[in-house]
């Protein structure tokens, strides 16, 4: 399957006919300016909505939907709705493509007679508490083409590992990719008159903001999971670093981060200001007492980054 996916991506980027370029990161500007409650550029969900038709991939209960101006819309509901809605908008500010989310707590809703396993939030010709990601027609799921933490054009290269850092800082567990039957790495299409662009992105930001770990024993939006395992969330022992994150391909994720990646990284997290996050927390749906837990919680895991990429690495070996 790898050798497969390897090709099909390597036929992609090579092919002649058309320029095109893979794309996993750019620079996100003056971070500090950023309104982290609006979220990436792109419209807003404009209610009422209708029901198109149920989504039965995964476990998470989803609909699609189209708003009042014809826009096409995937709804999720669950805690996912409120943690990838927050988890997607620290990667954009990041630098990281994310389709535009939002958190809409109530919304008018037509012909939804029979929403399936959506059928708690949407009663009575109405949704609540559900995330709206934009199906933008510009781009295009590329289905005959995905790619692996391991396997992808920029293995070991600081915008990778920033990646993988930010989805250990979010624990992220549900980071499965192209070797599992679901996988949440992706690609989209967008044409312009400048060729195409081939996005690598995390598609799925849904198992984050909770406790780590396989099986039973993770969770997904529990600010008292997620703050009780921030002290492990990154240590030194033995002159090496020790991440306390485990989900899915953990070994990818642990074995080849450096300290310069963890630097590179914090160009980019340092000037986001507890305001910033505290405000992407609420309009995530997250309450006040969420929004003061989770907001320090993220806080100190970020500056034991901070500690870990201080340090004399010429003495202490990553």
């Amino acid at each position: 399957m790898l050798a497969g996916i390897a090709v099909a991506w390597a036929v992609i980027l090579a092919a002649p006919a058309v320029a095109q370029h893979a794309v996993l990161w750019r620079d996100p500007g003056p971070i500090e300016r950023l309104n982290l409650a609006a979220g990436p550029p792109g419209p807003r969900p404009a209610p009422p909505f209708r029901f198109l038709t149920n989504d039965e991939r995964g476990r998470t209960p989803k609909i699609m939907v189209k708003d009042t101006r014809g826009r096409a819309w995937a709804v999720k509901f669950g805690d996912e709705a409120r943690s990838e809605t927050f988890a997607s908008r620290m990667a954009w500010a990041l630098g990281f493509y994310t389709e535009p989310s939002y958190f809409v707590r109530r919304g008018r809703i037509f012909g939804a007679h029979d929403a399936g396993r959506a059928h708690d939030w949407v009663q009575n010709g109405y949704l609540i508490d559900g995330r709206f990601e934009y199906r933008d027609p510009a781009y295009t799921f590329r289905k005959d083409v995905n790619w692996t933490w391991e396997y992808n054009p920029w293995a070991g290269t600081p915008e990778l590992n920033g990646l993988k850092i930010l989805t250990m800082l979010l624990s992220n567990w549900d980071n499965k990719d192209a070797r599992d039957r679901d996988s949440n790495t992706a690609i989209l299409d967008h044409r312009s008159g400048r060729g195409i662009l081939l996005y690598y992105y995390v598609s799925d930001w849904g198992g984050s903001m909770g406790r780590w770990g396989h099986w039973l024993s993770r969770e997904k939006w529990n600010c008292s999971d997620y703050r009780e395992q921030t002290p492990d969330f990154l240590k030194v022992e033995h002159r090496r670093m020790k991440w306390g994150f485990s989900g899915y391909h953990d070994n990818d994720f642990k074995k080849d981060i450096r300290a310069r990646d963890i630097r590179w990284l914090l160009r980019y997290l340092n000037p986001i200001s507890d305001v910033q996050i505290r405000a992407a927390l609420r309009a995530s749906g997250a309450s006040p007492h969420e929004v003061k837990c989770f907001s320090r919680s993220l806080r100190a895991r970020i500056n034991q980054l901070r500690r870990v990429a201080a340090m004399r690495w010429r003495t202490v070996s990553s």
